[in-house]
């Protein structure tokens, strides 16, 4: 019955800050989780896209999404991780984050000292851990997607990041060529 009276970006707007944001908070938490629990949490975000355009229920949800264009729970998750890592980087996060993101070329290793060219790669040092609990620390999932999202890594505007890193994950995520 509301949604009736609601106009298409009236509808998004209720959406984003209603249900983005609650998946949006717990995105540390949820980030390696297993297939079936993200098949599961992927159901919520479904249903808000049905609930926007107007859908059936046994309607391909695949190109709603696209429509909205909206991430999957998966590539959401990465995103948001990738924009936190930035953030970190760039001075912009708090320090109890930015702390962990440790650039490569900070780091003295034993067998040599940081190069111009690691200074300026942007490579982030990767904690090693033996858990499934401890690969899922920002401490390690932040610099591992940092350095699987972003092959160039010489981005300085968030704006920039945000836009590359959104469209880049949409393409994988819907095999957008």
């Amino acid at each position: 019955m509301v949604r009736s009276s609601l106009t298409l970006k009236a509808a998004k707007t209720l959406v984003h800050a209603f249900v983005s944001s609650r998946l949006d908070y717990c995105n540390s938490l949820l980030y390696g989780i297993g297939d079936g629990l993200l098949t599961k949490l992927q159901t919520v975000p479904n249903a808000a896209a049905r609930v926007v355009t107007g859908t059936r229920k046994f309607n391909h949800i695949i190109p709603v999404l696209r429509q909205l264009h909206w991430l999957p729970v998966r590539q959401r998750m990465t995103f948001k991780l990738a924009m936190i890592t930035f953030k970190c980087l760039h001075g912009l996060a708090p320090s109890y984050l930015a702390d962990v993101c440790t650039p490569v070329s900070s780091v003295v290793s034993r067998l040599s000292l940081p190069t111009a060219e690691s200074a300026n790669s942007g490579a982030l040092v990767v904690p090693r851990t033996r858990t499934t609990i401890g690969r899922r620390d920002f401490a390690v999932a932040g610099p591992a997607t940092w350095v699987a999202v972003f092959p160039w890594r010489n981005l300085r505007i968030f704006v920039e990041c945000d836009f590359y890193t959104s469209q880049m994950l949409f393409m994988v995520a819907f095999a957008v060529v």
